[in-house]
């Protein structure tokens, strides 16, 4: 038993020193090419993280207060919609000027209107029901749209992103996003504090809960449209979530949730980043998993806490 155990612990052992050396490797790898002049895409690719960050964390603290998850999920996957049938105007009435985005823009739009305007307030069944065909209509008619248009269309950095393929475009749209959002929540912290957290007695204070309501899912359809080139569509509710979700658990105050979930989300990008460009991985996919591992690691460290504080 004796040498069972030693065994084992000797495995262990070797193991997590093989680990320490791939990952001290992988970071010599990351920490090399990003200091590289040649490599100024990874640089760049760093700083549209870095500033996407406060996108992800300020709208995620809202999307996991106001518990709109899934109807987030719905508004992200809808607007394949818009991308293909955009596509598709593109080719036959060659129109080169025409950016799939605009498409993208337009059904997030219509989408967080179609859900908020119809499905909040009503019955959960309803509200559930107009979530799913949403999601559901929107990817149906992004390849339907698809189907009906001459040629090929690689789509795959719409569904799963690849933030190293972000333009300065991409930059300015994202930093000019974050303006928008920081103005509107210092301008509005406490009515939207007041929605979040007690919807009733918002509207018994004579607040505008519904045009509140419906401006913030305009402005979660408009984050979604600019992150999707980062983790795609597919994978964008989950940096949504992820992060705040995690701030959420040392943190009841909005503005400490938002502060936290930028940070996480700082973490995931940089970490996936990193581990994507050493292992030759997909970026979008990784930071997705640095963002679903940190939660995890970070719960169970709340959990052993709570169990010694109560022991």
């Amino acid at each position: 038993m004796i040498t069972v155990v030693i065994t084992l612990a000797t495995a262990i052992t070797t193991h997590f020193q093989t680990i320490s050396k791939i990952n001290n490797i992988s970071n010599m790898i990351f920490l090399n090419a990003l200091t590289d002049p040649n490599n100024l895409f990874l640089r760049h690719a760093l700083l549209v993280g870095l500033f996407a960050s406060i996108a992800f964390g300020i709208i995620g603290t809202y999307v996991i207060s106001r518990r709109i998850s899934y109807l987030a999920g719905a508004v992200s996957h809808s607007v394949l919609g818009g991308i293909g049938g955009v596509l598709w105007l593109k080719t036959i009435f060659q129109l080169e000027w025409l950016d799939p985005l605009y498409g993208a823009l337009l059904a997030a739009l219509i989408s967080a209107f179609i859900v908020g305007h119809f499905g909040h307030g009503a019955e959960k069944k309803r509200e559930e029901i107009m979530i799913g065909a949403t999601w559901a209509i929107g990817m149906a008619l992004g390849v339907i749209f698809m189907d009906l248009t001459p040629g090929y269309f690689d789509i795959t950095s719409y569904l799963f992103g690849d933030i190293l393929l972000v333009s300065s475009r991409d930059l300015i749209l994202i930093v000019a996003l974050d303006i928008v959002i920081v103005l509107f929540v210092l301008r509005f912290y406490h009515k939207l504090m007041a929605i979040c957290f007690d919807e009733e007695f918002a509207r018994l204070r004579g607040l505008k809960v519904d045009l509140f309501y419906q401006l913030l899912l305009g402005l979660t359809a408009v984050s979604v449209v600019l992150l999707i080139r980062i983790v795609g569509i597919v994978m964008v509710i989950a940096m949504l979530t992820l992060p705040a979700a995690t701030a959420s658990l040392y943190t009841r105050t909005l503005s400490g949730m938002m502060l936290l979930a930028i940070l996480f989300s700082v973490i995931a990008i940089i970490g996936g980043i990193g581990v994507s460009y050493s292992a030759n991985l997909s970026t979008g996919p990784i930071i997705i998993v640095c963002a679903g591992v940190l939660y995890f690691f970070m719960a169970a460290l709340k959990k052993m806490s709570n169990q010694r504080n109560n022991g």
